[in-house]
């Protein structure tokens, strides 16, 4: 790998951006591809596969050997609530190999003893979020079900393209959610995009099962997102 290539790569890296090294195995040439780059049109559906999965591979396409080294930014889930759902689905998500934070300005809550190990936060996300962003390698979480906490963090992490976005309640509280975030200058193609009642339908009753039904749609989001368009390389 060349200088620029290294510097290329590095400089995604510190702007958590996913990027592949496209190496011809035939010619020994190599190019980084940053998602959402043009590409040849007969790699594409190879290239999106390997965005999507996040494992290097190999390939023959034409008659020709290619390697996708693949580099993904580490995925956070943040989630805005320390409540017991949280509880569960922080210790799922990092087995998952998921970075976990929680921000809740509740410190009835948002106590070190129930988040053993957890990255906590006893805030309001309007101050934390300024510091530590969110964006497109982000999945965001509100379950506290109060509006004055959960309704900033959802509005910025359509504003930022976090690649999830859900929350708890009924449909008649997303409804009324909804209404406040339109109110708010959000758009329907932004609101199309929260997933609520949250998680996946499997019948969840207890914290933990919707623990799982959350992990599970995170991660299914995750691996059939659309990609950032890809267009040709002409």
């Amino acid at each position: 790998m060349d200088a620029a290539n290294l510097a290329r790569l590095n400089d995604a890296r510190r702007a958590r951006r996913a990027a592949m090294l496209l190496t011809d195995l035939e010619k020994g040439g190599d190019a980084v591809v940053l998602e959402g780059e043009p590409v040849e049109p007969s790699l594409r559906a190879d290239i999106e596969a390997a965005f999507r999965s996040g494992k290097s591979t190999a390939i023959e396409v034409d008659g020709r050997r290619y390697f996708l080294n693949v580099h993904l930014p580490p995925a956070h889930i943040v989630i805005i609530g320390a409540v017991h759902i949280s509880q569960v689905l922080a210790q799922m998500a990092s087995l998952a190999g998921f970075d976990v934070r929680i921000i809740d300005p509740r410190t009835a809550f948002a106590t070190p003893e129930r988040f053993l190990g957890t990255d906590l936060t006893a805030d309001w996300p309007v101050d934390v979020l300024k510091d530590r962003p969110l964006d497109a390698y982000t999945a965001l979480v509100a379950v506290t079900h109060d509006p004055k906490i959960d309704d900033y963090p959802i509005t910025e992490a359509l504003r930022t393209g976090c690649f999830y976005v859900g929350a708890l309640g009924s449909r008649k509280t997303h409804a009324t959610r909804l209404e406040r975030l339109r109110a708010d200058g959000a758009d329907e193609a932004a609101l199309a995009k929260i997933s609520a009642p949250i998680g996946l339908n499997i019948g969840a009753s207890s914290p933990a099962e919707i623990a799982v039904a959350i992990l599970a749609e995170i991660v299914q989001t995750l691996r059939t997102r659309t990609l950032s368009p890809v267009g040709d390389s002409k």
